[in-house]
């Protein structure tokens, strides 16, 4: 109950009603990208200053290592377990949106440790920026395997719709959001403790006002995208709420075997979790126009991201403190 009354999840839940009740309250969507940016910038600035006082440790290594394991495994076995009950290219739309990560959810978990004075890597931020991209890649990998196979393809050269793969990895690579990301962390690196007194105003002090009015857009935004799920298989509404559970016990158990620490351990479950609703979308559109965007964008904005933001965090975090301490 603690999590629920903490002023950003309450905007989150005002958000959810206020689009239920189909109210004209939005937020402008250049309101809306800078809130994000900004978010990705402070989060980034933490993680430099954290990463230039802690160092290159072998804890950094291990988490890392763990990230990018989730990043392959996860849309793995979900295209495995999804194409039973669904097209190839479904399967592996649905696959790389609960294989890449929500930053939001992310950044909401961020502020979660930091109220109940939970300790945290910086790293967990470069984590986070290298598990957006592999899910995107596999799916490209996939869908270009699917077109191969489409009844009068020959093998004399690509199928129709093919996506050339080294255009997916420069788009996924050079992505604004992500490069920001990283470069914020650099830079809060480069300048350490002289850096973080100057930015604390910025990076600090407006944090949480900042988080509060992007839930807010988040909540509106979810809950005129439930819409989407309606007449939709339960097997799919089903895989929206335990997909994440299954992806969290994984990173759990990997953290476990890691060593890792509660607070690292609940960011990559957290991370583990999450489904992509802005970058992976953005590309899945132009990628694997074969696929349907009502269902994994559905999926993992109306019902995912709300599960998550609501009852995951709080859940994911307890288990870590109690299997990881």
């Amino acid at each position: 109950m603690q999590s629920i009354l903490d002023p950003a999840i309450l905007f989150f839940l005002f958000g959810l009603v206020a689009g239920r009740l189909r109210s004209n309250l939005e937020v402008p969507p250049q309101i809306s990208r800078f809130l994000s940016l900004y978010l990705l910038m402070a989060l980034g600035l933490k993680g430099g200053f954290a990463l230039e006082k802690s160092g290159l440790t072998m804890d950094v290594a291990l988490s890392l290592g763990c990230a990018i394991a989730l990043a392959l495994i996860v849309p793995a076995i979900g295209y495995q377990v999804l194409k039973r009950f669904l097209n190839g290219f479904d399967a592996a739309a649905i696959a790389a949106t609960y294989g890449s990560v929500s930053a939001v959810t992310f950044i909401t978990t961020i502020q979660y440790l930091e109220n109940h004075g939970i300790a945290y890597g910086g790293h967990m931020a470069a984590a986070m920026a290298l598990m957006e991209s592999p899910a995107i890649i596999m799916a490209v990998v996939l869908a270009n395997s699917l077109r191969q196979k489409l009844p009068g393809h020959t093998t004399g050269g690509p199928a129709p719709g093919h996506i050339p793969l080294g255009k997916i990895l420069h788009e996924s690579f050079t992505d604004g959001a992500q490069l920001l990301l990283l470069g914020a962390m650099v830079i809060g690196m480069v300048t350490g403790e002289e850096g973080k007194t100057v930015m604390a105003p910025f990076s600090v002090d407006l944090f949480k006002g900042m988080l509060a009015f992007f839930l807010l857009d988040m909540g509106l935004m979810a809950a005129r995208n439930m819409g989407e799920l309606k007449n939709q298989s339960p097997w799919l509404l089903a895989y929206a709420l335990l997909g994440p559970l299954a992806h969290a016990a994984l990173a759990l158990g990997l953290a476990w075997l890691a060593g890792l620490e509660p607070g690292d351990g609940a960011l990559l479950m957290v991370l583990a979790a999450s489904a992509s609703y802005i970058a992976v979308p953005a590309v899945l559109r132009y990628a694997l126009p074969e696929a349907k965007p009502s269902i994994y964008f559905g999926m993992s904005l109306g019902l995912t991201f709300p599960f998550n933001i609501l009852l995951g965090i709080p859940f994911y975090v307890g288990v870590a403190r109690q299997v990881l301490a």
